[in-house]
């Protein structure tokens, strides 16, 4: 952050130079105990005017080198205490779903109704179990390796990663079968610029390379933002269980606070919606800020989130649509019991696509989905909402079933039995190229409602 953060801009509101002011001086000071200790408010509610709320935010401060000194045996016993993600512990739920895996050994097809006398409740789960190593990792590391190679280094000094020729076939089994965790920065990068490139008119490419995003990162961190107050209400909130989120004011609350107030002045239409924090968090595990920027970009152009994430949510209702016509299709009975129960989509589907599943499943789940995102592109998290929807078929047609159980079932925590099964479910669904073709109809059929000023009635 440079020093003219410092200075308040022509027409800035005071209360938002103060939160912009205030990280740009932590960003030179930093802030002690950073991973593990809970900060001092500064912003969200100001520093009192006693002597002792004076000398504690004084006594929290860095000196700058916080994040540059060994550990001390306190905050390395603190920090032994995280899962293999980076968290301290597993979030409570209050409705902690088991997504089993037995309705997944089936494909998506035309099926009826379930036994009416099924029981209209799922398997819930009292804590969410620890993660462990997806099985076969270690081979799989093998495999990556040896299907990518480093290319020349970013512009701006980010190593990249491209594909060797010979293994071009293997990325979208390997992917769906679960990327490494340890080569997911690489990975990552490298299927979001390959998504891009391809749903990238020629003639804006160049604008959107990693280097040119970086620029572009640089050149709005010091101007202020509308935003930058309720960003700064919603980054302490923002899986706060994660080492990297943990202390008030610590550098990943500043990333976050950082990269969201520069991707809320790259499009007026979206400015900053509350979904956006926890997908940007997410990438900051893996990315640098300037990365997560460019990130975020891409998925706002080349993704469609630009639509989802616009006034009025237009993506996520094209996304429902879709959803929709492909349960009226293959689940004729539990669509019908959707519209007798008189139970909106948007009611328990809206939360999946604004998130990207991130407040849905576990975060060792919600990578996985994201490594089949970035390779496929909006239709994956359409498949997943089906899939939960096709686990279920049995509880939501039982006879017994209501609106309130539907919904509070569909508005679980899931966690899946086997995710490797989940994610090869959605694989195939969306390698059925007639349904493909269909969902493309779809979309277009929605354009057309759209246009026609009929959409208002073509979702149940």
């Amino acid at each position: 952050m440079s020093k003219t953060s410092l200075v308040p801009s022509e027409g800035e509101d005071m209360d938002s130079f103060h939160v912009r002011n205030t990280y740009a001086q932590l960003d030179i000071s930093g802030v002690k105990g950073d991973g593990y200790d809970e900060g001092v408010e500064r912003t969200r509610a100001r520093i009192g005017d006693s002597r002792a709320s004076q000398m504690n935010a004084e006594a929290a401060l860095g000196d700058g080198t916080e994040k540059t000194k060994e550990l001390d045996p306190r905050e390395a016993q603190i920090l032994a205490m995280v899962d293999r993600y980076g968290f301290f512990s597993s979030p409570s739920h209050d409705r902690l779903m088991l997504l089993p895996s037995a309705p997944l050994l089936r494909h998506l097809s035309l099926v009826r109704g379930g036994p009416k006398n099924a029981s209209v409740a799922g398997t819930s789960l009292k804590t969410l179990p620890r993660p462990q190593p997806p099985l076969k990792e270690a081979s799989r590391i093998g495999k990556w390796e040896r299907m990518l190679r480093p290319s020349k280094p970013d512009p701006g000094g980010i190593l990249v990663w491209s594909i060797r020729s010979a293994k071009e076939a293997k990325l979208s089994e390997r992917t769906y079968k679960g990327i490494p965790d340890r080569w997911r920065n690489a990975a990552w990068e490298l299927l979001l610029s390959r998504f891009t490139r391809q749903h990238t008119p020629f003639s804006n490419q160049a604008q959107m390379t990693l280097a040119k995003l970086a620029q572009d990162y640089g050149d709005v961190l010091d101007k202020p933002s509308n935003y930058d107050i309720q960003i700064d209400l919603d980054v302490p909130r923002t899986i706060s269980g994660h080492v990297m989120f943990k202390t008030r004011y610590g550098s990943g609350q500043r990333s976050l606070f950082h990269v969201l107030h520069c991707f809320s002045l790259r499009c007026e239409k979206c400015g900053y919606v509350q979904g956006m924090g926890p997908i940007a968090a997410t990438l900051l595990c893996y990315f640098t800020p300037e990365q997560v920027y460019a990130s975020l970009v891409r998925l706002h152009d080349a993704y469609g989130m630009h639509d989802i994430f616009s006034p009025g949510f237009p993506g996520l209702l094209e996304a429902i649509y879709v959803q929709e016509r492909i349960l009226e299709q293959m689940l004729p009975d539990v669509y019908k019991a959707f519209k007798t129960h008189m139970i909106p989509t948007t009611s328990y589907a809206t939360k999946w696509y604004i998130t990207l599943f991130a407040n849905s499943v576990p975060f060792q789940t919600q990578l996985r989905l994201w490594d089949a995102f970035f390779l496929d592109g909006e239709d994956v998290f359409i498949a997943v909402a089906v899939a939960i929807v096709w686990v279920f078929r049995d509880q939501i047609t039982s006879a017994a079933a209501n609106f309130e159980t539907i919904l509070s079932l569909l508005s679980s925590f899931f966690y899946p039995e086997d995710e490797t099964l989940l994610l090869s479910w959605v694989e195939k669904t969306l390698n059925d190229k007639k349904l493909r073709s269909s969902m493309t109809q779809w979309r277009k059929d929605w354009h057309t409602l759209v246009a026609a000023g009929k959409d208002g009635d073509a979702l149940l």
